[in-house]
C-alpha cells in the first residue's frame, strides 16, 4: 500500500496540535486531498467526489455523485434508475445520488499528489487562521519585536505572523534594530503570496491616541475625550481634548500630575517629539486660537465658505505662531480644518494708519476757469475800494 491511512490519521492529530489549527480543519484539508487522489486513480478529473476519513480506525470512504438516468451512457457520471432505487427507494430520474466506494490504497503518483495538496492546503488554512485572528486586532496597539531593518522597510515579528512598517509609518529619527521590543499600531492585514502580511505603524495619529487611552482611564468612562490629533511623527503633535463632565479640566487630565501621563506617552514615541495639548471648542475662533498655542492671538477673522482664517498676532509672536519651517501653523491647520494665514499686528496697524493719514489730509482747492478768476479779482478790488 502506497499510503498508510492509519499513519495519516495520527499525523492529522499531530499537525493540528503543532500548528495550533483545529483538528477538523486539518481533517477537511486531508479529505479534499484524498478526493483529488481518488479522481486520479479511480475516477475522472471532473467527477464530484467526497471523501471521509475515520481518525480512529484510519478507514477511508469515497462518495461519488452521479445523475439518475433512464439509460446510462457514462458510468463515471451517471447511474440507472434501477440501481439508484436500490440505494434510495424514492429516487427519480434527474436527481443525484452518491455511490459509496471503499478506498484501500492509492498509486504512487496519486499518493504524492495528495501529499503536495495536503501541504499546500495546510499552509492556506494556517494563513486563514492567522488572518482571522489578526483581523480582529486591526485598529489596536500590539507588542512586537523587530526582526530586521532593510532600506525603508522594518520587518516586525508579531508572533504567529510577520508585519512590515514602511518608512511613511515610522517615527522620524527613530532607529530600529533586530531584537528591539516595541509597541505598534496594527493598520491593516493584507493577503500576500507568502501569507498574510500585517501593516503596522508608529507614526500615525491613532498610535498616539491608543497610548493616551492606556494612560488616561477617564477616556474609558467618557469623562474626557480626544476630539482631534494632528501629528508630524518624531517632531510634534497637537491634540485637542474636551471634557464631558462639569468641573473636569481636560488638559490637566491628559497631562497628569507632574506631567506623568503625557511623559509616559512621550517615553514611548520618543522625547524628541513635543506634544501640545489644547482645549477643543465648537467656536471656530476660539478653537483656532487654542490650536495655535503657545501663541498669543489678537484676532481671528474666519471665511467659512472657503474654510480659511486670517489670524492676527503681535509682531513678537509671529515667529512662534508660524513655528520652525511652518510647523506650528501647519499642525494647527490640520487640527482645525481651516487654512490659516498668519499676519502680524504691527503690519496691519501700519496699513490702517496710512489710510487714516490719507483721509485726514486737507482738501486741495479745485482749479478755476479764467473768467471766474477775473470776476473774483474785480470783486476783491471793489470791496477794498469801499
Amino acid at each position: 500500500m502506497e499510503m498508510d491511512f492509519k499513519q495519516l490519521a495520527v499525523a492529522i492529530k499531530t499537525i493540528a496540535e503543532e500548528k495550533n489549527l483545529p483538528e477538523e480543519t486539518v481533517k477537511d484539508v486531508v479529505e479534499q486531498a484524498l478526493a483529488a487522489a481518488y479522481r486520479r486513480d479511480y475516477g475522472e478529473r471532473e467527477q464530484e467526489v467526497r471523501v471521509t476519513m475515520n481518525l480512529n480506525t484510519g478507514d477511508v470512504d469515497a462518495y461519488v455523485a452521479k445523475e439518475i438516468v433512464e439509460k446510462v451512457e457514462n458510468p463515471a457520471y451517471e447511474i440507472s434508475l434501477k440501481d439508484a432505487q436500490v440505494m434510495r427507494k424514492n429516487a427519480a430520474v434527474g436527481e443525484t445520488v452518491e455511490t459509496h466506494e471503499k478506498v484501500h490504497d492509492f498509486g504512487r503518483v496519486a499518493a504524492q499528489t495528495a501529499k503536495q495538496v495536503i501541504l499546500q492546503r495546510l499552509r492556506e488554512a494556517e494563513r486563514e487562521i492567522i488572518m482571522a485572528e489578526y483581523e480582529d486586532k486591526i485598529g489596536t496597539v500590539i507588542n512586537a519585536v523587530v526582526s530586521r531593518a532593510e532600506g525603508n522597510i522594518v520587518r516586525i515579528d508579531l508572533g504567529k505572523a510577520q508585519g512590515i512598517m514602511p518608512r511613511s509609518e515610522q517615527i522620524q529619527g527613530e532607529r530600529y534594530y533586530p531584537g528591539q521590543r516595541l509597541k505598534v499600531f496594527l493598520k491593516d492585514v493584507e493577503r500576500g503570496f507568502r501569507g498574510p502580511q500585517l501593516v503596522v505603524s508608529r507614526g500615525n495619529t491613532q498610535f498616539v491616541e491608543w497610548l493616551f487611552r492606556a494612560e488616561v482611564p477617564e477616556m474609558e468612562s467618557g469623562a474626557v475625550e480626544i476630539k482631534g490629533i494632528a501629528r508630524e511623527a518624531g517632531v510634534r503633535t497637537k491634540i485637542a481634548v474636551a471634557s464631558n463632565v462639569p468641573g473636569v479640566d481636560p488638559v490637566g487630565t491628559f497631562v497628569g500630575g507632574h506631567g506623568t501621563r503625557v511623559n509616559a506617552v512621550m517615553s514611548e514615541i520618543g522625547e524628541q517629539e513635543k506634544i501640545d495639548i489644547t482645549v477643543w471648542s465648537d467656536n471656530s475662533q476660539e478653537y483656532i486660537t487654542n490650536a495655535l498655542s503657545p501663541t498669543k492671538v489678537t484676532q481671528v477673522v474666519i471665511d467659512e465658505d472657503r474654510k480659511k482664517a486670517r489670524v492676527i498676532v503681535p509682531e513678537d509672536q509671529l515667529s512662534i505662531a508660524i513655528g520652525k519651517s511652518g510647523q506650528n501653523v501647519r499642525l494647527a491647520s490640520k487640527l482645525t480644518g481651516y487654512e490659516l494665514d498668519i499676519e502680524s499686528e504691527k503690519g496691519d496697524s501700519e496699513i490702517h494708519e496710512a489710510v487714516i493719514e490719507t483721509t485726514e489730509l486737507p482738501k486741495q482747492p479745485k482749479l478755476k476757469r479764467k473768467s471766474d478768476l477775473e470776476n473774483s479779482l474785480l470783486e476783491a478790488i471793489e470791496e477794498h475800494g469801499e
